[in-house]
């Protein structure tokens, strides 16, 4: 095994001359539960002053995912760039960078106060149109300036997340356009990136860019975007839904077992609406006239998040995603991510509370010694 395996410590405090944390593979040598996880959205400043992270809404937030079973939040402060052709990265999504950066330090506090872990994961919000898997500068010169703005994005937030306490940090979300070339580029930024935070390192994949991705072997976790679809027609049953969940962390956990490191899901999440998981990263905004299903959702989920639970290489995923403010409707439609008051949040809150496969081998803070497929069993009828 890896030196660099790890599951979260139990107390980071990041001192500039500090050494490296041990950290262990997860089952057999486990230490801490898996991460159960969920992902914070931060709220748009602009429409919501003073709701966003880091503020009293958040601290309801986190109290109310403290009883859901939460041990760890993923937080995802945003870059901006104009369109797939540019060239830079501005720092002030919805507010100045130093504004985002405190609400950041802020919202960490919060976390630590109620014993749960932080990922910082810094995002890229495209401002026209198009997703950012596909930015492309289109010539050599424009990837060099490209990749210096994506540098001094990724380090500031490296910086901050160091500086503030934050456990685990993300070097990119779904840049599926260049993460299989420029490896000298990725070498050196990982290796600056480790310079100034020294927690464990992750890599945010698409699910269908995993294979192709060539800084592996230089991260801690395989982490993966995993909106996996988990059938290809219509009015799939459950039984489907769970083959193919399996199916797709199988293959998953064969690139894992290859480079000798576990697996973290930093996003899970199906919609509310019919067919969900048929084509799941289709985002909430772009819909009209849609059948809203807590079920589908329900069942989605579980069987994405069960199938993740039972691997002893999975160390844990975060869920996609709850907003800073519990009450705000106005981020996404109904028929959106949130598992909010739905069907879905009393699943996540079974499997949350069940055995996972890397989970230690001895545990004593286990409310329930159940499977996550057992406990779910116990508390729905699955179609």
């Amino acid at each position: 095994m890896r030196g660099a395996l790890c599951t979260f410590a139990a107390s980071i405090t990041w001192i500039a001359a500090a050494p490296a944390l041990a950290w262990h593979w997860p089952g057999e040598d486990a230490v801490e539960p898996a991460i159960r996880g969920v992902t914070v959205g931060p709220i748009e400043s602009s429409q919501q002053p003073g709701r966003g992270y880091g503020t009293p809404y958040t601290e309801e937030l986190l109290d109310e995912l403290a009883r859901l079973g939460t041990n760890a939040i993923s937080i995802t402060p945003f870059g901006r760039i104009w369109d797939l052709q540019s060239t830079e990265i501005l720092m002030d999504f919805e507010a100045p960078y130093e504004d985002n950066r405190a609400a950041v330090a802020r919202m960490i506090t919060q976390a630590k106060a109620r014993g749960m872990h932080v990922l910082l994961v810094p995002h890229l919000w495209v401002e026209t149109s198009g997703w950012r898997g596909e930015i492309d500068p289109g010539s050599e010169e424009g990837w060099l300036a490209y990749q210096a703005s994506y540098r001094h994005f990724v380090l500031s937030w490296a910086r901050d997340a160091a500086r503030f306490g934050a456990d685990a940090f993300s070097i990119g979300v779904e840049c599926k356009s260049w993460s299989g070339a420029h490896g000298q580029y990725w070498t050196d930024l990982i290796s600056e990136t480790r310079k100034v935070f020294k927690g464990p390192l992750t890599y945010s994949s698409n699910w269908d860019e995993v294979e192709g991705v060539i800084f592996w072997d230089q991260l801690d976790w395989l982490g993966i975007n995993a909106f996996y679809p988990l059938a290809d027609r219509s009015g799939a049953d459950y039984g489907t839904y769970a083959r193919s969940a399996r199916e797709a962390l199988a293959g998953a956990g064969t690139i894992a077992a290859d480079l000798e490191m576990p697996i973290l899901l930093v996003e899970i999440g199906y919609t509310t609406r019919a067919d969900a998981a048929v084509e799941p990263w289709l985002w909430p905004d772009g819909m009209s006239e849609v059948t809203v299903d807590e079920w589908e959702q329900a069942r989605a989920l579980h069987a994405i998040a069960a199938a993740a639970a039972e691997r002893s290489d999975v160390v844990g995923f975060f869920v996609w995603r709850y907003y800073a403010n519990l009450d705000d409707v106005s981020q996404e439609a109904i028929w959106g991510f949130s598992p909010h008051g739905k069907l879905a949040e009393q699943v996540l809150s079974a499997i949350f509370r069940s055995r996972w496969g890397a989970d230690p081998r001895t545990p004593t803070w286990f409310p329930l010694a159940l499977s996550p497929r057992d406990h779910f069993a116990e508390t729905f009828v699955m179609p």
